[in-house]
């Protein structure tokens, strides 16, 4: 988002249009998903599917693999030499999201979903926010689809420890040390990656 908006600075202007929504989410009028449409709403709406895909795909060629983990992408490596089928579950938006898991390998990718208006962005979601309880959701239907797969998630957040929890194995990245103790004794890996 940052990047969209160095491309066009002007639309930091309508910035105090989300006075709004953000006192709606501290209220608890909205939720993560309704701040989050609104922030792109907002401050994305509007830009041609052109000006987005261009710079998605610039955003991912610097990305990958220059910003990630190395540690991550030897676990993504690793599983895809045991043939597992690697799927790739975000809350953030379809904006970007499927063309990192593409330039990444894998095999699926499913995240939130942003409205279009033809080839105007429009920002509303088409799904629900994947996060927290969503994923857990996302993530039974997934093992309706592959029956037979031992699943292994990885998370960084507390939301995704409900998914987590539901994963055969599964991988916390850099809890702060008293989360970790905590998970540890729950029995999951936790793992620190620089």
């Amino acid at each position: 988002m940052l990047g969209l908006l160095r491309k066009q600075p002007w639309r930091l202007l309508r910035a105090p249009l989300l006075l709004w929504p953000l006192a709606a989410f501290l209220f608890k009028r909205i939720d993560h998903g309704g701040l989050k449409s609104a922030v792109i709403r907002v401050l994305l709406g509007g830009l041609q599917r052109q000006q987005v895909d261009a710079y998605t795909a610039a955003y991912v060629r610097q990305v990958v693999p220059a910003r990630l983990f190395a540690e991550a992408l030897t676990a993504i490596q690793a599983h895809r030499a045991q043939a597992d089928t690697l799927v790739l579950l975000s809350a953030s938006p379809d904006l970007f999201v499927p063309a990192l898991g593409a330039a990444l390998g894998f095999d699926q990718v499913l995240c939130t979903g942003v409205r279009w208006n033809a080839e105007r962005l429009h920002g509303a979601l088409t799904t629900a926010n994947r996060r927290g309880y969503e994923k857990l959701l996302v993530l039974q239907a997934l093992r309706a689809q592959y029956p037979s797969c031992h699943v292994t998630g990885y998370g960084n957040s507390l939301p995704d420890l409900l998914h987590l929890r539901a994963c055969d194995a599964a991988v916390y990245v850099n809890a702060s040390p008293a989360l970790a103790q905590a998970l540890i004794r729950e029995g999951l890996r936790v793992v620190h990656w620089n």
